[in-house]
């Protein structure tokens, strides 16, 4: 991946510290970073953008585009050499190519699977994952109800949101990073279980369930709201994701009455919920 002289531009003002305008910085490359919270949106109705977390936006560039963004903004303006530039971008044609295909998988309890005709129990200790390569070969039993996980935080600490998820004998995947996503829509496009997604409690979390995985599912698929999720929002949530946040579906097109319970909440109390809220000691 190259950037654009206009991404280039921002992502050098915005590592610097710097505030601007969204109408001026406004692209598909930002809109992306926005919606994975890498970048954040201020103001209701002068609405500015500012970084978020640089290093993490570097980690989202070497694991997204296998690209080293620091080094890459260093050279940009010293050096022309197309040689130099393609050791940065992977290639010469800046494509976006995948070192892996596959899901990260996780569980706070034992999941006995088959993978390549062989067994295969998911059972990994707290702070490692399993990732999942032939995806194509690797069957569950179909009472498994897949938890797609849409935050990484709350996907390494699974353990401490173990109380959310009685009844239902779940494995946990992990949305991040999101260019394997793709691969994890196909695997559940194979499978019969039930799907479960797990994301953020505002207008965005229900618009990424929806576009993503709720339009190739169906039926299967559904939203997890916790039981005490009006109190959480009336007393925890966050107005200022309200107020920056657009509602991109259609109400009238839902038929989950829960879902719907819940977007009404959002509108009632004008907040939103991260859901790291629901990870506890």
């Amino acid at each position: 991946m190259k950037l654009s002289k206009k991404n280039t531009r921002i992502l050098k003002q915005l590592l610097v510290g710097e505030v601007l305008p969204f109408s001026m910085a406004k692209t598909k490359l930002i809109e992306e970073l926005i919606q994975e919270k890498l970048l954040f949106l201020s103001g209701k109705h002068k609405r500015t953008i500012q970084i978020s977390d640089k290093n993490e936006l570097f980690t989202y560039f070497s694991n997204q585009y296998q690209l080293d963004l620091e080094e890459y903004l260093k050279a940009i303006s010293k050096i022309k050499d197309r040689a130099y530039f393609t050791k940065l971008t992977t290639d010469s044609k800046d494509s976006k190519e995948r070192v892996f295909k596959g899901f990260l998988v996780n569980s706070f309890s034992p999941v006995n699977t088959i993978l390549n005709n062989q067994t295969f129990q998911i059972n990994p200790i707290e702070g490692s994952f399993v990732f999942i390569f032939d995806f194509e070969n690797f069957i569950i039993d179909p009472y498994i109800t897949i938890v797609g996980i849409e935050n990484a935080e709350n996907f390494r600490q699974i353990q401490k949101q173990e109380y959310l998820f009685k009844g239902i004998k779940p494995l946990f995947v992990s949305r991040y990073p999101q260019n394997q996503s793709k691969d994890f829509i196909n695997w559940l496009k194979s499978i019969p279980n039930k799907y479960l997604h797990f994301g953020d409690f505002d207008l965005a979390g229900i618009g990424i369930y929806l576009s993503e995985y709720k339009k190739h599912l169906g039926e299967r698929a559904s939203f997890f709201i916790p039981k005490t999720i009006e109190s959480d929002l009336k007393e925890k949530g966050n107005r200022e994701r309200y107020d920056v946040q657009k509602q991109n579906f259609n109400v009238e097109n839902l038929e989950e009455l829960n879902l719907i319970h819940l977007i009404n909440l959002i509108h009632k109390y004008i907040k939103g919920l991260d859901q790291e809220f629901y990870i506890k000691d």
